[in-house]
């Protein structure tokens, strides 16, 4: 996870971005300049160690053997000289004989860390590098055994000399790599600062289009114009704008409507007061006007109940509270609260279907809900039954079926009324739609509702002639619950 370089009270995409990309280079900074170092190190040791080995090299060629067995060592002047020729460094050598005995050089030189190998005749050993101290200071040693004919045991060549060249080469090396990268590194983390501000300016000219918009502007936002990366996002707002209008459009229709309905019960309320207030008003008119407001008040009271039915349906968060419904138990609640309805109508009312209680019969959803909207179906069917005295009995049906054609679940509420011609079989779930050539006092509510309510709970209703060969034939409306 990323070091947080700038601590925030938001989350902020830029600072992210900045934190994921600077931090890594402020940490990896530390470990470039230790591996500068080392390979600094090296790079110093090279050139030198080449010329130990090749010092030692020739201090060995000069060893000779005595004519007693005895090695001796003559070191001329102008090698001697070349040897002590550096004043930056001390260079230091020591010879020992195949016994160990002391030829020349530095007596106290510290030895290598092991023992001669068996010698080969005439042979010279490769030179050996090593780091040791001599005299408290720190120096790098090239050592070389020899084999002289002649001799049972190898002779000992060391060539010292102290690190001052090769630390001040060192220094030299890291101050050559790591002064430009002083200035490297803070224009990298400002060309990272203008990379990240040119690669977010369309985000914000994107916020600033959308600030710029008038609030009833929900057209969609031209998705061309910003970055591929960004277009889900765009095309995400979009989907949610067009549903916006859909919804703010089918908002003000529906108030639209709903004004319309209300203003004529409203109208019917206000003209009846004013006929009960107007001087010489008998009694009996006085009371015919009373019972006219009752009845407009009954029917405005009835359209806001059914408007609130309709929006609490419409509801998103409406079945967030399900739980297991009988349905047939649901269904027989209902028909035995309209059954004074029906009653008052002289309509034969029923219920047809299996007793509750059966596992099969449960399905989830909101209890509320699924009553309102069976009661709505009942409601619908007693308005549009035919009166007791048209010349045959008026008859409603409840039923539940289990396991219908499709499977599943389906409610059933029929009447032997007018029915629903096909042309309109669609448009009598849309709100406030009456069926032409009826006498039926509703709103137009009540079809909307039990649709609403159906698609929520994964429902479907359809409508068809209940006695497709008789006159009138009837409408049976069929709520189907998937299996």
């Amino acid at each position: 996870m990323a070091v947080k370089l700038f601590q925030r009270t938001q989350r902020s995409l830029f600072g992210e971005i900045l934190d994921w990309m600077l931090t890594p280079l402020l940490l990896l900074w530390p470990i470039s300049l230790a591996l500068t170092w080392l390979v600094a190190q090296n790079l110093a040791n090279k050139p030198f160690d080449r010329a130990l080995v090749y010092n030692v090299q020739a201090l060995a060629q000069l060893i000779q053997t005595a004519p007693r067995g005895q090695m001796r060592f003559n070191l001329p002047q102008p090698a001697s000289e070349l040897l002590r020729a550096d004043d930056a460094d001390m260079v230091y050598y020591q010879v020992l004989g195949a016994r160990g005995e002391f030829l020349s050089g530095e007596r106290d030189l510290p030895a290598p860390p092991r023992t001669p190998a068996t010698p080969e005749p005439g042979g010279i050993d490769e030179p050996r590098l090593r780091d040791a101290e001599f005299r408290g200071l720190p120096v790098r040693v090239a050592y070389l055994w020899v084999t002289v004919d002649g001799a049972p045991t190898q002779a000992l060549v060391q060539v010292a000399e102290t690190r001052e060249k090769r630390s001040v080469l060192a220094a030299e090396i890291i101050k050559g790599v790591m002064l430009p990268q002083f200035v490297i590194l803070p224009l990298a983390v400002l060309l990272v600062w203008l990379a990240l501000v040119r690669g977010i300016k369309p985000l914000s000219e994107l916020e600033s289009r959308i600030r710029a918009r008038r609030p009833d502007d929900l057209s969609p936002l031209d998705e061309g114009a910003v970055p591929q990366e960004v277009g889900p996002l765009v095309g995400s707002v979009n989907d949610l704008l067009t549903r916006l209008t859909e919804s703010i459009a089918t908002q003000k229709r529906f108030l639209a409507d709903a004004a319309h309905q209300l203003k004529t019960p409203l109208a019917g309320l206000r003209m009846q007061a004013d006929l009960a207030q107007r001087e010489g008003a008998s009694e009996e008119e006085l009371k015919q006007s009373l019972q006219q407001i009752g009845h407009a008040s009954v029917r405005a009271t009835h359209t806001v109940n059914q408007l609130l039915a309709l929006a609490r349906a419409e509801a998103s968060g409406a079945l967030q509270a399900q739980q297991p419904c009988d349905m047939a138990q649901i269904t027989i609640d209902v028909v035995r609260e309209a059954v004074p309805q029906a009653f008052d109508r002289g309509v034969d009312m029923g219920y047809d279907g299996p007793e509750p209680g059966a596992p099969h019969l449960v399905r989830p959803g909101n209890p509320v809900l699924l009553k309102e909207m069976v009661r709505n179906l009942v409601e619908n069917a007693l308005y549009y039954a035919p009166t007791a005295g048209a010349g045959r009995q008026p008859v409603v049906t409840a039923r539940v079926r289990v396991a219908p054609p499709g499977g599943g679940i389906a409610i059933e509420v029929e009447d032997n009324g007018p029915g629903i011609p096909p042309s309109e079989r669609d448009a009598v779930f849309q709100p406030f739609y009456r069926v032409l050539g009826n006498n039926v006092d509703g709103t137009g509510l009540g079809l909307p509702i039990v649709r609403e309510i159906a698609r929520q709970h994964g429902a479907e209703v359809s409508v068809e002639d209940a006695h497709p060969h008789e006159q009138p034939p009837g409408a049976r409306f069929t709520v189907r619950f998937a299996g």
